[in-house]
C-alpha cells in the first residue's frame, strides 16, 4: 500500500512497470555502473480521481544544472507558446501593468510574449543551464523551485500577482499542497491560476502509457484538478483541450465565488461516463498497457528476424518508459537519433542506446524508425521528406 499525495491515505498499486531509471538521464559510458533506478508502480486515489506515481527521485536529481529539454528547440512548441500567450492576454489582461508568474519557465519561450512594460514577469526554473539561457534572452528567471520560501523574497508579486502559468510543469511538482498554498500567497484577489497538462483521458484513449515518467508523478483529470483544488477553496472555472503532448487539457482557476459553469460540468459528466474518474478505468488501462507490450516486442522481434535495420528518432523523456518496459535495447534498436546537443554522443537511460546527431540520420539507410517523439510526427516527417521518400518507416507503440 501506498499513501495518496494529497489525502495522505493508503491507497493500492494497480501498475508496476518494473524497475526504471531518471528518463532524462542521458549517461556517458563510464557512468553505466552508477546509474540511479526506482521502482516506478502506479496507484490511484478514488477519493480525488488522481493517477500518481507511488515512487519518484528526488526534484533535484531531475531538475539541475544538466536538464536536457530546451522548449525552444520545437518550432511547435514556440508557436503553441506564442498562441497560449495571446489567448491569455486577450481572455484575463484587463489592466496596464500585469503581474504575471510562470512555473517551470524553462529557456523563457513563454515568457518571451510578455516581455513589455505593460507586464512585470518572474519565472521560476530550478534547471539552472536552461533558465541562464532565458536570462541571456532578456528573461527575469530565478533558479528557484515554486515555494512559499522562495516566493516571499519578492515583494512585488506576493498578493500582487495577477497570472499564475504553468506548462507540463504541475505535474512535476511533488507536494501539491505547497504548490497550492503558494499560488494562495502570490495571486491577489481576482488572480488566476492556469496551467496545461499532459490529460488522463487522451492517455488512456491512446494507450500512451510513455507518458508516465518520473517526471510526471501525476496524470491529471478535470475530475482530479476540480477535487484537489476545491480542498483549497479554488475552483475550476474553465477547461480547453489541448494537442500537445499527445493531447493535453488547459485549466483555469481561482478563488471560489460562483457555481460550477456549464462547460466544466460537461466535461465532468463525460468524464464519469468514460470511466476516467474511478478506479476500473485504471485497470481497464493496465491491461491494455500489457497488451501493447506484448505487440510491440512481437512486431520488433519479427522485424529482426527479417534482418530489417531499426534506429530510433527522438531521444526522449517518453522513450524511456518504452524501452525500459518492454525491454527493447541495442541488439534491437541500433541507436537514437536526436537534435540536443546535450544528448548526443551519450547513451539512453538503462537501456544504453546510443544517441547520435540527427543530421546523420539520412547517411545510412535504415528500414524502419521507431518515432518515440510521436506526438511531433508531423514537425518531424515535413522535415525528414527524404526518409519516407527513400521507402523508410515510422512505427511507434501506439
Amino acid at each position: 500500500m501506498f499513501k495518496c499525495k494529497i489525502t495522505k491515505k493508503k491507497i493500492p498499486q494497480i501498475i508496476d512497470f518494473g524497475k526504471m531509471p531518471i528518463a532524462n538521464g542521458f549517461l556517458k559510458k563510464k557512468d553505466f555502473k552508477r546509474e540511479f533506478f526506482y521502482n516506478m508502480g502506479v496507484s490511484f486515489s478514488k477519493d480525488i480521481s488522481l493517477l500518481q506515481l507511488n515512487n519518484h527521485p528526488k526534484p533535484e536529481m531531475m531538475f539541475n544544472k544538466d536538464y536536457p529539454f530546451f522548449t525552444s528547440s520545437s518550432n511547435f512548441m514556440k508557436n503553441h507558446f506564442k498562441n497560449y500567450a495571446n489567448w491569455a492576454k486577450k481572455k484575463y489582461v484587463k489592466k496596464n501593468e500585469t503581474k504575471i508568474i510562470e512555473i517551470g519557465s524553462n529557456d523563457g519561450t513563454f515568457l518571451q510574449n510578455f516581455r513589455s512594460k505593460n507586464f512585470l514577469h518572474l519565472g521560476f526554473e530550478p534547471s539552472k543551464n536552461v533558465s541562464l539561457i532565458a536570462r541571456k534572452n532578456g528573461i527575469n528567471s530565478i533558479v528557484k523551485f515554486f515555494n512559499r520560501k522562495n516566493l516571499i523574497k519578492f515583494d512585488k508579486f506576493v498578493n500582487k500577482t495577477d497570472l499564475i502559468f504553468g506548462a507540463n510543469v504541475v505535474c512535476h511538482i511533488p507536494d501539491l499542497v505547497e504548490f497550492i498554498l503558494t499560488c494562495d500567497l502570490a495571486l491577489n484577489e481576482n488572480g488566476k491560476v492556469i496551467f496545461e497538462e499532459p490529460y488522463l483521458g487522451s492517455m488512456y484513449k491512446k494507450v500512451s502509457y510513455d507518458q508516465i515518467y518520473d517526471e510526471h508523478i501525476f496524470m491529471f483529470s478535470i475530475t482530479s484538478i476540480k477535487k484537489i483544488f476545491e480542498i483549497f477553496d479554488f475552483q475550476l472555472i474553465d477547461v480547453l483541450p489541448q494537442n500537445t503532448h499527445g493531447g493535453s487539457m488547459r485549466y483555469v482557476l481561482e478563488r471560489k465565488k460562483s457555481k460550477l459553469n456549464r462547460k466544466v460540468k460537461k466535461y465532468l459528466e463525460n468524464e464519469k461516463k468514460e470511466n476516467i474518474n474511478d478506479v476500473s478505468g485504471v485497470i481497464r488501462f493496465k491491461k491494455n498497457c500489457e497488451l501493447s507490450k506484448e505487440k510491440l516486442q512481437y512486431k520488433l522481434n519479427d522485424l529482426k528476424r527479417r534482418k530489417k535495420f531499426i534506429c530510433g528518432y527522438g531521444a526522449t523523456s517518453k522513450s524511456t518508459t518504452i524501452l525500459n518496459y518492454c525491454n527493447i535495447n541495442s541488439k534491437t534498436i541500433d541507436c537514437i537519433f536526436d537534435t540536443t546537443p546535450n544528448k548526443i554522443g551519450k547513451y539512453s537511460p538503462g537501456m544504453h542506446i546510443p544517441i547520435v546527431d540527427y543530421k546523420n540520420f539520412n547517411k545510412k539507410f535504415y528500414e524502419y524508425a521507431f518515432l518515440f517523439a510521436w506526438n511531433h510526427r508531423k514537425e518531424i516527417e515535413k522535415k525528414e521528406k527524404t526518409y519516407l521518400k527513400s521507402g523508410g518507416k515510422w512505427i511507434t507503440h501506439l
